[in-house]
């Protein structure tokens, strides 16, 4: 198919003011896609790569075509920074037919609001918490609006298919088409998706059409990648060693520094003077920490401050004006930042990314990654691993560099599989259940117990919800006044469930936790958890302040501007790591293998961790004698697969084997007093995973482990069966313990 000649005139004219010579790859095939099917289509292709184009000149060629009677197209973000860096780009490729573009979201005017919903017609852009909110309270305008909806566009689709945000947006693309009576198509952009097909599976639920893939050559992939490893306090793991194979180190351009420097972070330091640089964290608390030690370096060297921060607790003036620095391509500013600079805003060009400590996931490294390299650079990141020094007497896992052995886990995965981690289609979501059954009853007013499990249960997420499980939910809701059962038999919301649906909070299914605000006099700095009494410091936005005041009430926290660093706390980040990253982490220590890409440090100190795994009988077996009754297990399992072993062992082994104080160190090993020996272990633990037992047994009597928002409000039978069957990887947990058995044999 000539793609280029079957476009709308509007957009070959669009294409000749650009200057582009030719369509590139991704655009032909989505061309092919779009135009020639009637399906819905995956759109994977790297970052910077042109797939938004790729998918809105063939869709918009179509609406011109056969202009629709209501908005034509929903696209879908997962942030509202996305959504008008793209608003930029859309407006100006519509406007020239006069195809309007609006975004609908907390940050809009209601004065554009209502202009649509005077004149439907065109693009909406829309967050997922935006169409929650949009379905329950313009129900009655949803109609007119999409009644002629002919594509939804979800952009950045990895990052919802693996928590209830992701299945919160397709429930609610299925209820809006069913309420407005349409069939839209869907496209999916995504630059990391782990098996498209069931990426494609996933999307296409609930939609009736196909899906189709489209394959196209995207080009060679040029990285410029290094990784290097510090000690937090010297000497350094190359000391005194002659070293081959390794990437040469880069002298610092300065000694000056803090007292008690971090190398690590004065490695930072040096290697962004001059540049405009991303610096990734991978949780709030380490983010803030850094930053003030960079800061600490500028002062130090009598240098202007050149560091900006960016996470999820600063308010949205601060993250704005990190954004607007990054777009200026002229600007030498860095930014220190969590996965909230992780998705495709465009940030101008970055020369590169530094990654403190390893990502949980491949396709968190690989979007990483993609936010450098655009305009033709190769992508490039920089990795820096940092560890104390083990103490003197310290058992054989704490020995282990994690991080730098799971970074080179990630790496080499992508580089010799293209592996990224595949959406997770094998939960039981009871919380979302309880928000959509809460949000359709909302907006739909009072409906029959047939009628309301027939809008809800038929949702494509609740697939594995049974009708029973459905019923003792609803009778839960009835007795804690959420739902009220009317005169005529109906239900409609409780007074008690009117206080959650009414919370502007109710929109959105990820969990938020209590948070104050912190300012100091009238600036708001952003917002914290727990926080302290008056007169502890607190760190925020790359700053410590002394705590003047705390007001319970208002939830507010104001406080003064003092010198000094000091540790921040926002909560525990917990990381989703696939088993297939444990299993490359168990070959990186068993292989006689360079890795190119690996500093003078970092080559060392993998050469002392395979000296330590091959002397230590790791190589041969799990458990590991520790001296005395102390053994340490080394599973080599996912988050969930190793839940599920600690548990295991504690309910189904532990008096066999006179298990003790099992501690664990997630997702790398626990470590345990046990009467039993070795033999024993596997005997036993063979045993047990061959015996018939069910997943709810490994749920603790009484407990009932809350993970996600509305937990809170599901009965707790239905909270513990969610956890057992839709949590715990028992069947991937089995498999290894039985495992062991056959490498003894």
């Amino acid at each position: 198919m000539d793609v280029f000649g079957r476009y709308a005139p509007f957009i070959q004219d669009y294409i000749y003011r650009s200057g582009w010579q030719m369509l590139r790859a991704v655009q032909n095939a989505a061309g092919e896609a779009i135009f020639g099917t009637e399906d819905n289509v995956l759109l994977c292709a790297s970052t910077a790569s042109g797939k938004t184009e790729a998918a809105f000149f063939p869709i918009l060629t179509l609406l011109d075509e056969d202009p629709p009677q209501s908005v034509g197209v929903l696209y879908i973000a997962p942030l509202k920074a996305l959504i008008n860096d793209q608003f930029g780009r859309l407006t100006e490729l519509c406007e020239e037919e006069d195809i309007p573009v609006t975004r609908w979201h907390g940050d809009v005017p209601q004065s554009q609001k209502r202009k649509l919903l005077k004149k439907p017609a065109g693009i909406v852009q829309i967050t997922p918490e935006s169409l929650e909110s949009l379905l329950l309270n313009k129900h009655m305008e949803v109609p007119s609006l999409f009644h002629d909806l002919r594509f939804v566009v979800i952009d950045e689709i990895h990052s919802l298919l693996r928590a209830d945000r992701g299945l919160q947006t397709f429930c609610l693309i299925e209820r809006l088409a069913r309420v407005a009576g349409c069939r839209p198509r869907r496209i999916g952009l995504s630059a990391t998706i782990g098996d498209p097909e069931a990426a494609g599976r996933f999307m296409a639920a609930g939609s009736g059409r196909g899906v189709v893939i489209p394959q196209f050559e995207g080009g060679k992939e040029v990285w410029r990648l290094s990784m290097e490893h510090f000690y937090n306090s010297f000497p350094q793991a190359d000391e005194g060693l002659e070293v081959e194979g390794a990437l040469p180190p880069v002298e610092p351009a300065s000694d000056e520094a803090p007292k008690a420097a971090d190398p690590g972070v004065g490695y930072i330091f040096e290697h962004t003077r001059g540049r405009k640089c991303l610096v990734f964290t991978n949780s709030r608390e380490e983010c803030e920490s850094v930053c003030q030690m960079l800061r600490g370096y500028c002062e130090a060297n009598h240098e202007p401050e050149r560091f900006l921060i960016h996470h999820g607790n600063l308010s949205a003036s601060y993250r704005e004006s990190a954004e607007e620095e990054m777009k200026d391509d002229d600007s030498l500013q860095s930014v220190c930042a969590t996965a909230t600079l992780e998705l495709g805003i465009d940030i101008g060009r970055l020369e590169r990314a530094f990654q403190i400590d390893a990502p949980f996931t491949v396709s968190g490294f690989l979007q990483r990654m993609g936010r450098t390299g655009r305009r033709g650079d190769p992508s490039e990141m920089w990795f820096v691993m940092r560890e104390d020094h083990a103490e003197a007497r310290a058992m054989l896992p704490e020995t282990i560099p994690w991080y730098l052995i799971q970074g080179i886990a990630l790496v080499q995965l992508y580089l010799e599989d293209r592996f990224v981690e595949p959406p997770r289609t094998d939960r039981l979501p009871y919380s979302l259940l309880y928000h959509q059954t809460m949000s359709t009853l909302a907006s739909h007013g009072e409906m029959t117990p047939a009628e309301l499990a027939s809008r809800v249960l038929t949702l494509s997420a609740f697939r594995r919800i049974t009708a029973d499980d459905y019923q003792v939910l609803l009778r839960y809701l009835l007795a804690a006044d959420h739902i009220n059962r009317t005169e005529n038999g109906g239900l409609v919301v409780g007074i008690t469930g009117e206080r959650v649906v009414n919370n502007y909070k109710f929109y959105a299914v990820f969990q938020e936790n209590v948070e104050y605000t912190v300012r100091a006099g009238s600036e708001q700095l952003g917002t914290i958890v727990k926080p302290p009494p008056v007169g502890d410091k607190i760190a925020i936005a790359g700053r410590v302040w002394l705590v003047d005041d705390v007001d319970h009430k208002r939830r507010e926290v104001l406080c003064t501007l003092v010198k000094g660093r000091i540790p921040a706390y926002f909560g525990d980040v917990a990381g989703d790591i696939h088993t297939r990253i444990l299993e490359r982490m168990k070959q990186v220590l068993a292989e006689d293998k360079t890795y190119p890409y690996l500093m003078r440090h970092a080559v060392c100190r993998l050469a002392e961790a395979r000296r330590v795994y091959a002397s230590s009988g790791m190589a041969d077996r799990p458990l590991i004698h520790l001296g005395g009754k102390m053994w340490a297990l080394f599973p080599w399992l996912g988050s969930y697969a190793f839940l599920a072993l600690e548990r295991f062992l504690k309910v189904r082994c532990g008096k066999k084997l006179g298990l003790r104080g099992l501690n664990p160190s997630r997702p790398y090993y626990l470590q345990f007093t046990m009467d039993a020996d070795e033999e024993t272990f596997y005997r036993v633990t063979a045993e047990e995973a061959a015996a018939e037992w069910d997943a709810l047994e490994l749920v603790y009597p009484k407990e009932v482990p809350v993970f996600e928002k509305y937990d809170e409000y599901v009965p707790p039978e239905l909270i513990r069966k969610g956890f057992a069957y839709g949590v715990l990887d028992v069947e991937g947990m089995k498999r290894r313990v039985l495992g062991w058995t056959k490498e003894k044999a």
